[in-house]
Order: C-alpha cells, then structure tokens, then sequence
C-alpha cells in the first residue's frame, strides 16, 4: 500500500458506501413489496421500484454528505470499532429522519413509510460490516509493513518513552519508530531495543533526509518552547509533519489524563487503572479462569509429571525467587526442564546468552532435557503459574516475572513494569516473545500497566492460543 495508494482509500470508501446503500435499498423493496413482510400489499398498489429512484438517490447523497460529517471518510488512526459504528448509526438515522420528512410533507400516498425503516436498518449492518472489514485490512496490511509511516522520535524521556511503547504496542495504526534524538549524551548514543539512538537534536535535518523520515514528534519538556518552534520550522521546512507531545508540568504521559469542554482541554492526573474495583473484576476473572484451566489441564499434569521423572532425575516442580508486584520476591512454580544442577551451570553459559539487558535466554540451552525443550518450545513448563494466580502472587495477564537479580540491574524506568502482578501471559509473549529485546519487552509491559482494562486481559489470553500451539519466539 503506497502512499499515493492511501489517498485514494476515502474515495474507495465513498464509492463502496454509495453502492451498499442502493443494494439496501433494493433489498428494502423486496421485503416490502416482494417479500411483504409484516404487511401484504394489495398488487393493484403496487409501487414498481423505478418510482422511488429519485428517493434512493436522495438518500444516497443526504447519507454520504451525513457519513462525511461523521469523518467517515478522513483514515484517522486509531479510531475504536465502537467510534466507527456510531458514526454510522448517526449518519444513517440523520439521513433516513430527512428522507421520512420529505416524503411526509410530499404527500404521495403510493411511497411507503416502513420502506425507510427497512432501509435504515440494512444500511446500518452493511455500511458497520464495512468498516470492519476495512479497518482489519488496514491493520493487517500496516502489520505486515504496508503504508507505515516512518517517525523520527525527538527526546528521550519519560514522553519520548511513553510514545514509543504506545507505538509499539499497536502495530496496527501504521508507525514505526526509527528511531530517536536527544541532546543527553548518555541517551543519544544508546539505543533502546530496536529503536536507534541517532545522536542530538540538532541532528534532525540530515536525520530526516537519511531516513527518509515521514513524521517528527516532539517530546521535550515544556521549558524548551524556543527549541520546540524551532523543530518545528525545520521539519515543516523538510517536508515533513512535525507534532508536538506536551510534557506539562514534566508529569509522565502515562498519569496524565485529557479532557475537553467544547474544545478547552482539561488536563489532570489519570488515576492507576488497576485499582479498586478494576482490581477487584481483574483478581475474579483469573480466579474464574484459573479454575476451569485447572481442572481441564489435572490429567495433562500427571502425563508431564511422569514423562520428567521417566526422562531424568531430579523434582518434578522447579522453585524459582522472582519479582512480584513492586518487587516484592515470591516463589515461582514450573515444571522442571532442565538438569538438576542447572543453576550451577549459568556463569559458565553466560557469554552466550542471545537477549540484551539483564535478561539471560539463548536457543538451544545444553542445560535441557529432552522433555524440557518439549515443555519450553510448547510453554507447557509455566502450567504450575496457574498455582501463584491461585494465590494471588501471579495475573493470568501482566509482565514477565523477572529475577532478582534482572531487577537489581534496572534503570529507573524499566521499574514500571513492577506496578502490576506478574502474569503467565502478555503484551510482548504474543507480539514477538522472545525475538524482541528488553527494552521493547519493558515498554511494551509498562503500556500493559498503563492502560490495562478487561478486553486486553481477554485479548492477550485469546491470542496465547496460537503462541501455544505454534511456539513462536518461545525456547
């Protein structure tokens, strides 16, 4: 999908709105006056569809111009499925109103009133259908790297941050961060996971043209307005949109929460979601769950049981320290998939270790047995976490447990990631899982925190599924 592509994307759209409400109109008449449905029509009064032709194309105007007004037509990012379906339900009921008060007030008795209202109703599944399905090609197209737009990130702080992982936790909306500018000499020459440190801010017109960059967003402090007009000159100068994140007050964009009295913004401190009752519908909705896996999974527990103590010898369970909810320890539960004496072994394998940070992973650990690496590609391993959910130590859904030890080497961002229970699942297991670096996997755990509700929970969980059964990124 290019770019000149994507502009021609609204007009498809209209074009395939104009055709879906003549066929609902069409389909309106049959039920009327073919079908009858609800009422039987008298054949010396039937109306022949051509007479309402001049109604069909009323509507189809009144209705375009309605959909337009609900911005149907402007691709806009990130909009819900629920923005959408309203916006059609306004358009359709605007225009089916305009078309039912004319034809009150034309008073031609042959034109029937219930007609519209079929009408209305067909529109509103076909034009909803439509949006669906065009924005699951988009997402998918901007998934697979069709029509993304190239963004240059200016600054490195908690906003710069905050932008990033929202970035990377949804693919979908079509950004991909090159990478990023900072005037810290420590943040502009390190780079955080995937995401290159490309020197200081004054950097951004050769930046630009190198990277063939589509977008600047600006997140600097609020103190440096001079330095903000000025990026945004240069961008604007290069070609380029440049959009500033405010950093008010130097409050993390995360806690800050936006609100708008017919276009006065609003702005104060976004309360932590995983809270009071949040908290309350989050801990019985793994309890819930936690329960009927149990049961379901007891016979497959017995079988993996009796396959390690058949395969080595050694505890059928692997006890592990890790890091809870604000880093207080607790003990992890596994099934064992590694030698007795495995921890011994990890100094003399740690130069080979494959992850960044202080994560330690690599593919094809010699620590492992041969029903362990079945366990480890399979998850099957992380069964016995269903024992800490139980207890409350653990989260179906949430960030990673780390070690101790991993959690002694943080930077003070990365413990944002202890603000919510570990869970058995999450954001970056089913986006990548192992294949992305720690800093990816931290960003993408904080947006987890930041933004957690119920419909995450039950997504994430949905799409382990397949991680499951096809164990990408998992060893």
């Amino acid at each position: 999908m290019k770019r000149d592509v994507r502009q021609w994307i609204p007009w498809i759209t209209l074009v395939v709105d104009a055709l879906l409400i003549n066929i609902a109109f069409l389909i309106a008449y049959w039920l009327r006056y073919d079908l009858q449905l609800f009422r039987s029509v008298d054949p010396a009064n039937d109306v022949p569809y051509k007479v309402y032709w001049p109604l069909v194309l009323l509507l189809t105007l009144v209705l375009l111009l309605a959909n337009r007004r609900e911005g149907a037509y402007d691709v806009r990012r990130g909009r819900s499925f629920f923005e959408e379906i309203y916006g059609v339900l306004n358009a359709v009921t605007t225009a089916i109103m305009v078309l039912i008060v004319l034809v009150f007030f034309y008073q031609r008795l042959f034109y029937s009133r219930i007609i519209f209202v079929y009408a209305g109703l067909i529109i509103f599944v076909l034009l909803s259908l439509a949006r669906i399905v065009r924005g699951v090609l988009l997402a998918r197209l901007r998934q697979a790297g069709q029509g993304i737009d190239r963004v240059l990130i200016v600054g490195a702080g908690e906003a710069g941050r905050t932008v990033m992982r929202n970035i990377i936790a949804r693919p979908e909306l079509g950004y991909r961060v090159i990478g990023f500018l900072d005037d810290d000499p420590v943040k502009s020459s390190k780079d955080i996971g995937s995401l290159r440190a490309l020197g200081p801010i004054e950097n951004l017109p050769e930046v630009i043209h190198a990277e063939a960059i589509d977008q600047v967003i600006i997140t600097l402090p609020w103190q440096y307005h001079r330095k903000i007009v000025r990026l945004v000159m240069d961008a604007e100068r290069a070609g380029v949109r440049a959009r500033v994140v405010p950093d008010l007050f130097q409050l993390s964009l995360g806690r800050v929460d936006v609100e708008a009295i017919n276009g006065l913004p609003l702005i104060s401190i976004k309360q932590n979601t995983l809270t009071g009752w949040n908290l309350a519908i989050k801990r019985g909705f793994d309890l819930t769950l936690t329960t009927i896996l149990v049961i379901a999974s007891a016979p497959l527990w017995l079988l993996i049981a009796l396959a390690i103590k058949l395969d080595s010898p050694g505890p059928v369970l692997f006890k592990q320290q890790r890091a809870g909810l604000r880093g207080r320890p607790f003990t992890v539960y596994k099934f064992r998939s590694m030698r007795r004496d495995a921890e011994a072994e990890l100094e003399r394998l740690r130069a080979r270790n494959e992850m960044d940070g202080p994560m330690f992973k690599i593919r094809d650990d010699p620590r492992r047995t041969r029903v362990g690496s079945f366990l480890r590609r399979t998850s099957l391993d992380e069964l016995p976490q269903f024992i800490n959910v139980l207890r409350g130590e653990m989260s179906l859904v949430g960030p990673r447990p780390a070690l101790l030890s991993e959690v002694a080497q943080y930077q003070d961002w990365h413990r944002r990631r202890l603000d919510a229970l570990p869970g058995m699942t999450g954001l970056w297991q089913v986006s990548g899982r192992s294949d992305l670096s720690f800093d990816e996997m931290v960003l993408l755990d904080i947006y987890y925190v930041e933004n957690w509700s119920l419909a995450i929970d039950l997504r994430m969980a949905l799409r382990t599924v397949p991680q499951f059964f096809f164990g990408d990124g998992a060893y």
